[in-house]
């Protein structure tokens, strides 16, 4: 692949930058992205891996634009609303970056459908705000031997970390099941604000632009947690693998995406 005139200065800044070059630039044109979720999260991680040339970028989500999702969904504005968040999303993509090709999954992201919406990506991030949602994105990709980056918000603090397949926990060997209904409340609940979830999706699109192009430290075997009123930024070891995880142990008996184990519906925060 040889970049363009139009591309070496689009992307100047990165080919300057010891980590990526030309050559982590090549493989961010050559990437292909899933983000589950064009909401909070999915705002800023679908933007700057835009912004970034990631070549291909996928997006899953089967809801519409409300007023109420602009206090922190920044992807979409006030002319979209009613619009499917998908559609307004690749508006966003393109307008930023043309070259960027946006596939739409106009969609919830189910345990019918999951297996074949992920098997066309490189990596997915996880930017969806329930715990249904996160553990059957965490069950597919382990499934698949796909790598995905996970992160969840609630009022001013949030979290991340990142899966590789072969290295380290997955999500559910840190958290083995869902909590009970009303153990944990929503962003809906209990409020979010709306530059948290800019922190972490922007934390997330950081880490995969570094699964990328190989750059730096992933965050396998760690988990990120920021609170925000106290500015209180850590990085937690997390346990390594666990032999007895149901879904990446050593007997798993996870095998098969049953949707009746994933019982609500995948949304965007």
């Amino acid at each position: 692949m040889t970049l363009s005139d139009e591309q070496l200065e689009r992307y100047a800044r990165h080919l300057i930058l010891k980590g990526v070059g030309v050559r982590g630039q090549k493989r961010l044109l050559a990437a292909k992205v899933l983000i589950i979720g064009a909401g909070g999260l999915g705002s800023p991680v679908a933007l700057y891996l835009a912004a970034a040339g990631v070549g291909t970028i996928g997006i899953v989500d089967d809801d519409v634009v409300d007023v109420s999702n602009l206090q922190r969904q920044v992807i979409h504005d006030d002319d979209r609303v009613g619009m499917p968040k998908t559609e307004s999303a690749k508006l966003s993509i393109n307008r930023l970056n043309p070259d960027v090709k946006v596939n739409v999954h106009r969609t919830l992201f189910t345990a019918d459908n999951a297996a074949d919406i992920i098997a066309g990506y490189d990596l997915v991030v996880d930017a969806t705000d329930n715990f249904a949602a996160k553990f059957l994105i965490n069950d597919a990709c382990v499934l698949a031997g796909k790598p995905f980056i996970h992160g969840g918000v609630v009022r001013f603090a949030g979290q991340l970390m990142t899966y590789v397949p072969g290295e380290g926990p997955c999500y559910r060997c840190i958290f083995r099941e869902m909590p009970a209904a009303g153990e944990v409340p929503t962003c809906r609940e209990a409020g979010v604000l709306g530059a948290a979830v800019g922190v972490i999706g922007s934390l997330q699109a950081v880490e995969a632009v570094k699964m990328i192009t190989g750059a730096g430290d992933l965050l396998t075997a760690r988990m990120l947690t920021v609170d925000l009123l106290t500015m209180n930024i850590r990085t937690v070891p997390l346990p390594g693998h666990e032999p007895d995880c149901p879904v990446c142990g050593d007997h798993p008996t996870i095998t098969t995406l049953e949707p009746d184990n994933y019982i609500q519906p995948a949304c965007a925060v």
